[in-house]
């Protein structure tokens, strides 16, 4: 019997999760704490350390099932996508408020007033979700948040149609490692930001995403269709082309396929390990 990845399991220090009980080795279980993102974007660590590594982020709005508290964070999970680590406590709050609205474009801000001259609050990213408490003119009041022009949201429900045209909104947007937000991601953060802007579920790293996704023959591959390697993903625009964010260009960019998997291949990452269907 495999060990439960360390990644989706709520357990740390000796306690778990209580409904992992009799699913797993823990020297106790507790109850989590629904809690809910208020700062545009909240870091998932490692550890309980503000410098230790960034797994994850939350984008505002999300879930995160808080299992126990030490210092300034909660360790818990994720709710959207399962990913277990720590966020700092005050980027969280309760109650849990249920959202109706989505940001649905790449990024958008936030306004202390109704009025674009008024103090910015905030940057928040694509899917972001919003409670929307009030109405002015063209603007909309977000609970914890601020005053976003309207059409930069959609309603809870209403999704767009082609998951690869929304990737392509990330194009030059900077690698970051972890990232999901517009500013700065990751290679399989794209491919997820993006299926979740057209509401579809998607795991969060790029071996869950090879393990969830058909594979198909690399003769029969076409726009909308991925392919990776160990550790990394990229989207195909065409049969030939690609769009993925990388470490290499340290941005979301467009290079013909054929010479990634040459500089790929010089790497440690090695050579493609397969071809998967969204």
């Amino acid at each position: 019997m495999s060990a439960p990845d360390r990644r989706l399991t709520l357990v740390r220090d000796g306690v778990a999760d209580r409904r992992l009980e009799g699913l797993v080795a823990a020297e106790g279980f507790a109850d989590v704490t629904p809690m809910q993102v208020s700062a545009p974007i909240a870091s998932l660590r490692k550890a309980p350390e503000p410098d230790a590594e960034q797994e994850d982020q939350l984008v505002f709005g999300e879930l995160f099932d808080v299992l126990f508290e030490v210092g300034d964070f909660a360790f818990g999970q994720a709710r959207r996508d399962r990913y277990v680590g720590y966020v700092l406590l005050e980027a969280l709050s309760a109650p849990v408020l249920t959202p109706d609205h989505r940001i649905a474009v790449p990024r958008t801000y936030a306004f202390a007033e109704p009025d674009i001259k008024s103090a910015i609050v905030g940057l928040y990213s694509l899917n972001a979700l919003v409670t929307v408490e009030a109405r002015e003119g063209r603007f909309v009041r977000g609970a914890r948040s601020g005053w976003f022009v309207e059409h930069h949201l959609s309603p809870v429900g209403r999704f767009e149609a082609d998951y690869v045209a929304v990737a392509e909104r990330f194009l030059h947007a900077p690698y970051q490692w972890g990232g999901r937000e517009s500013l700065g991601l990751d290679c399989s953060a794209l491919v997820q930001q993006s299926l979740y802007a057209c509401g579809r579920a998607c795991p969060r790293d790029t071996d869950m995403q090879r393990d969830v996704f058909p594979e198909i023959a690399e003769a029969d591959r076409r726009r909308g269709d991925l392919v990776f390697w160990k550790g990394h993903v990229a989207i195909l625009l065409d049969p030939d082309t690609i769009l993925h964010a990388n470490a290499h260009h340290m941005a979301t960019a467009i290079e013909p396929l054929a010479e990634a998997i040459t500089r790929i291949a010089a790497t440690p990452t090695g050579g493609v390990l397969g071809y998967r269907r969204v």
